[in-house]
């Protein structure tokens, strides 16, 4: 665990010589200031703390592909993260020199001489390659190989710490136990199609009640009233001209696409002379073994020896052979670039030859299509002039030629331009008054919005929701009606009558576990399975669906099934690294807490000032 740790840090510290530490001047600020504070005997070098929090910043900037300020690094929390980081390698280093930890020279060498930065063109160790890197990364060799010695003796007090705290064993069987514990039981379900007594409809007082009773599901979101104009491709699409050479040069570029040969599925099996493939053949012929058993003898698999769908041409003087043989057939042996080889063949493709015709007018609108993105790209920038100049949505129709219209904006809006997350993100954050601006939407299209209203969540009457108030009285009621008729049979079920008997389509389960699917049952019909005891028979209530349910064997886990043996192994990994982690965290709280932490507030004011 030691030596993985060690690795991990000379290596990220490498990675830090790589992508070099220019920009701002972070790598060496001046004044008197050395330090922005210290951890018992071990200061906190100020250089060391802008250069990590430099390397965090270009992390994210790398990720995100976007350059972020100071200010929103700090939004982040990248400074609070660097500096915690810097104080336990401080603490451990303080805590290190305590115990007299330390790693000799002969082995501070021996990792400095395997960094590939460090080497020669013969490989070997260059002394001025070392020099020049560290030059490059404005380190000095005395400050690499006291980085590189903390950060190794680092990673053997953490080892040391974290290394010995197996996970007991009754913990990992009790968890085990948990999640993978079974259950049989037979269970059968009533449909509507059961009721022995049909539903009546509702009268006008039942409807009210349910109405008054659900008021939230009749009440329509909070919505933005929004105008927005909108310029999409499609839109475009019959004002661009193609020409048709175009068009037909895309074709003839896509040719292979469009205009594929005969292709055939087949394994090439390579053997070391043409005697033995002939022997292996003549074997296959007499039905003395099969394929698979020669493929096997030979040490490889099936995937070995696929070569997926090839052409004519890409094979060689077997390919008569092989596009003249019938699927099954094993033909060869021949000669190739392997050796002698056996081909069997697995399918065929037929070839496939599509007229110009029939992708003409594809062709045509993706032409059109990429004309004009290409078209909306300008006229962005024609509308970003307009609206800084103060130019309304409505009179982006005349002068961008842009669609202009309204929408009663929620989460969850049918309209189609409420589809792209460009224009959804910007609902969402638009408040009154905003300026509007132009959105880039996914497919190339533009969109710039405006909020006009915001629009209260509204009851709506009875009258208006009345189709959806009788559909949902009517589930209800449907429901409530099977789990009575299905609470009447309980007490023969009880006394042991047999669910075919009753006339219920009974479904037998075994070995189920807690985190199954059963397709048919109400949600959450495993958790109150699981609460059951062997000979319990109960009503579970669903949507319009009832279960009734006897629960027969409760079954330890099956612990010779390789998903059960799975989950042991990662429960066991997860528990003992949060044992770990746990253990040092409670560690480095008490070093930093005896060693003492002092920071310097201004000499930290004065690096953040650096990157503004």
């Amino acid at each position: 665990m030691a030596s993985g740790a060690t690795k991990t840090l000379v290596w990220g510290l490498m990675g830090l010589l790589v992508l070099g530490l220019g920009g701002f001047g972070v790598t060496n600020l001046s004044g008197n200031v050395r330090t922005i504070g210290s951890v018992g005997d071990q200061e906190i070098d100020i250089n060391d703390y802008a250069r990590a929090l430099q390397e965090d910043i270009r992390a994210i900037e790398a990720q995100t592909g976007q350059s972020i300020t100071f200010e929103q690094a700090q939004s982040f929390g990248l400074d609070k993260n660097v500096l915690g980081r810097l104080i336990g390698q401080a603490a451990l280093d303080n805590e290190a020199a305590t115990l007299g930890l330390s790693i000799g020279d002969e082995n501070l060498r021996r990792q400095i001489v395997a960094i590939d930065a460090f080497q020669g063109p013969a490989g070997d160790f260059d002394r001025e390659a070392y020099k020049f890197t560290l030059s490059q990364a404005g380190l000095t060799e005395s400050k690499f190989e006291a980085q590189i010695r903390a950060d190794t003796t680092r990673a053997i007090l953490q080892g040391a710490v974290i290394k010995g705290a197996p996970v007991p064993a009754a913990f990992v069987d009790t968890l085990v136990a948990y999640a993978a514990e079974r259950r049989g039981f037979v269970w059968a379900q009533i449909t509507p199609d059961d009721l022995t007594t049909p539903l009546p409809a509702p009268t006008e007082d039942q409807l009210a009640a349910y109405y008054a009773a659900n008021e939230p599901a009749f009440t329509t979101p909070a919505k933005k009233r929004l105008t927005y104009a909108w310029l999409s491709p499609d839109m475009l699409l019959d004002t661009v001209e193609v020409d048709e050479a175009d068009i037909q040069a895309q074709y003839d570029a896509r040719s292979a696409e469009f205009n594929q040969p005969e292709r055939r599925l087949v394994e090439r099996l390579s053997f070391p002379d043409m005697t033995t493939a002939e022997t292996a053949k003549a074997a296959i012929e007499r039905e003395e073994t099969d394929f698979e058993a020669t493929v096997a003898e030979r040490g490889l698999s099936l995937s070995d020896i696929d070569m997926g769908d090839v052409s004519r041409a890409d094979l060689g003087p077997e390919a008569s052979a092989v596009f003249n043989a019938d699927v099954g057939d094993i033909v060869g042996p021949f000669e190739t670039t392997l050796g002698p080889a056996l081909f069997r063949v697995n399918g065929v493709l037929p070839e496939q030859a599509t007229a110009y015709d029939d992708v003409r007018d594809d062709l045509r609108d993706e032409l059109a299509t990429d004309r004009a993105r290409r078209q909306i790209e300008t006229t962005a920038e024609t509308v970003d002039d307009l609206l800084a100049g103060g130019a309304t949505l409505e009179e982006l129709h005349a002068e961008a030629g842009m669609t202009v219209a309204q929408i009663d904006w929620f989460d969850g809006a049918p309209e189609d331009i409420a589809a792209y997350t460009g224009f959804r993100d910007a609902a969402l954050a638009v408040q009154p008054g905003d300026y509007p601006q132009v959105i880039h939407l996914d497919d190339g299209g533009i969109v710039s919005l405006r909020l006009d209203e915001e629009l209260p969540p509204q009851l709506q009457s009875l009258d208006t929701v009345r189709d959806d108030a009788i559909a949902g009285w009517t589930a209800a009621e449907t429901t409530k009606a099977l789990a009575e008729q299905a609470t009447a049979l309980l007490t023969r079920l009880t006394a042991g009558e047999d669910m075919a008997a009753l006339g219920l389509t009974a479904q037998i389960e075994t070995d189920v576990t807690r985190n199954q699917f059963m397709p048919g049952t109400p949600n959450g019909f495993l958790s109150q399975v699981f609460g059951m005891t062997p000979g319990d028979v109960t009503v579970i209530s669903g949507d319009e669906a009832v279960v009734i349910v006897r629960l027969d064997d409760i079954l330890p886990p099956d612990m010779t099934n390789p998903e059960v043996e799975t989950l042991t192994a990662s429960l066991t990994d997860q528990t003992e690294a949060g044992i770990a982690q746990d253990i040092y965290a409670a560690y480095a709280r008490d070093i930093q807490n005896r060693a003492g932490i002092s920071l310097d507030q201004a000499a930290l004011n004065a690096v953040h000032a650096n990157f503004r």
